[in-house]
């Protein structure tokens, strides 16, 4: 899991430096990585807190669930 955020953040910051010079402001990636099995990183919950949105970490876990057997459904089927 601590490197599939690694990953994440690596892959956009491109993106992160593209939004800085258009936009002027200053922002962070910051990866919400939620596994199959419900599995969080340590900083994800202080990484929830600092989005402008309240989240519930159990929902977002219970949607990465849902997400995946659909998708399993689909190949599977």
């Amino acid at each position: 899991m601590i490197k599939k955020e690694a990953q994440n953040i690596f892959k956009h910051k491109g993106l992160t430096t593209e939004i800085q010079r258009m936009w002027n402001v200053k922002t962070e990636v910051i990866s919400l990585t939620v596994g199959s099995t419900r599995a969080i990183t340590k900083p994800f919950r202080s990484y929830l807190n600092n989005t402008p949105e309240k989240h519930v970490v159990k929902e977002l876990q219970k949607t990465a669930t849902m997400d995946t057997a659909h998708i399993l459904r689909k190949v599977i089927m």
